[in-house]
């Protein structure tokens, strides 16, 4: 009797220690997915028209060949910084769509460059540094000529632009393709403003194409140093303080420690159930009564055609099986079966199996009765020599 007993505690402390070791598992999965989805995300949030992105909508091969070139790539990801880098005369800004800067922002930060080049302008950007000028939709698919005096774009040769613009009194237009022109130019004596949809045109992924890389460098790289600015959450103005710039710092530690201590509760006052106890039922009930119960709830509910339904199912199951068609057979083909072997009218064997259908209680009887006289029928043809109360077995 000890054997049982003393083999029986390792395997229970077996299954503890792969209880624990599956739980810390899944929580290591469950981490470093977290871990993978922020990564994610923050590579997503990057990705667009950064300079040091290598990913297909990144730009990174763009500032690699400006300073090959001899353009000094200076990136910016905070006004500030942007600013200050400004500061040096002689200097182009790629300026990229910032929703987070105020009007008075960005023109601030436009005035300061000696070139401002708009990579993603919108309706807002057009506005304030490209007077007049408006997005325009979309362009056809196909390669567009420059169609403009620009030296820049002259040099480029043509491209297929995506997003097109309406251009402004005054404003330079090239690439005409459908409602407007692919790239807008402002000119205010020294100083040029320049608008391109760089999204489709100076990413990694389409900078080879056609002459996207040329009209990039001739854009960017008319001056020796360059100060991209990749806008950032810091860039916020004018703008109320958020949820969780208003939250106390001890917040977030607390709401971690409550959730820590609520799974140690649920660790420890969990509770573990053991293996399956058969046990034997105190009463047996009989079949009969599940019939007679089913049979109470129809007459309850009035509801005779389903209570026809069951009887005709059972007569053509029965009656499936004594003409050699099988449980699984069509009613249609039982009733035209039976009606063949007991020489009746096919139309009146498909009646009392399948269309009559009974409102009262009266008719649910009668259908009854039709129902058993049809089974006797088919059993007295197909087996004269057996007792016809057979067919209730």
């Amino acid at each position: 009797m000890s054997a049982p007993a003393s083999t029986a505690q390792p395997a229970r402390r077996s299954r503890t220690v792969q209880g624990w070791l599956a739980l810390g598992a899944a929580l290591v999965v469950v981490g470093i997915a977290g871990a993978v989805l922020a990564g994610i995300g923050g590579w997503t949030q990057r990705d667009a028209l950064d300079p040091e992105s290598p990913a297909p909508e990144g730009t990174m091969a763009l500032a690699r060949i400006l300073a090959d070139r001899g353009v000094e790539v200076i990136v910016a990801r905070d006004r500030d910084e942007a600013l200050r880098a400004l500061a040096t005369a002689g200097t182009t800004l790629a300026l990229p769509d910032a929703p987070l800067l105020s009007d008075a922002a960005v023109v601030a930060m436009a005035a300061a460059a000696d070139d401002v080049v708009l990579l993603d302008p919108r309706s807002r950007t057009l506005r304030l540094l490209v007077d007049g000028s408006s997005p325009a939709g979309i362009a056809p698919e196909a390669t567009i000529a420059p169609a403009c005096d620009l030296p820049e774009a002259v040099r480029s040769g043509s491209i297929m632009p995506v997003a097109v613009f309406t251009a402004g009194e005054g404003v330079t237009a090239c690439y005409p393709a459908g409602a407007g022109s692919a790239l807008l130019v402002a000119d205010e004596g020294e100083r040029r403003t320049a608008a391109v949809d760089a999204t489709e045109l100076f990413t990694n992924a389409h900078l080879a194409d056609d002459g996207n890389a040329a009209l990039a460098i001739n854009l960017l790289g008319r001056h020796d140093r360059l100060v991209w600015y990749v806008p950032g959450d810091t860039d916020l103005t004018d703008a109320d303080p958020s949820l969780g710039e208003l939250t106390p710092v001890w917040v977030s530690p607390s709401i971690v420690l409550l959730l820590c201590a609520a799974v140690a509760a649920a660790l420890w006052r969990g509770r573990r159930f053991g293996p399956l106890v058969a046990e034997r039922l105190p009463v047996t009930v009989r079949a009969a009564e599940t019939v007679e119960g089913r049979a109470r709830l129809y007459a309850r509910a009035r509801d005779t055609r389903h209570a026809a339904a069951q009887l005709r199912h059972a007569s053509v199951v029965r009656l499936a099986r004594l003409v050699g068609l099988g449980a699984g057979a069509r009613p249609g083909d039982v009733a035209d079966a039976v009606a063949a072997r007991i020489a009746r009218d096919p139309a009146e064997v498909r009646s009392i199996l399948i269309d009559h259908q009974p409102d009262t209680d009266a008719q649910l009887v009668a259908l009854y009765e039709r129902l058993r006289d049809l089974e006797g029928a088919a059993h007295a043809a197909l087996h004269p020599e057996g007792n016809p109360d057979d067919r209730d077995r």
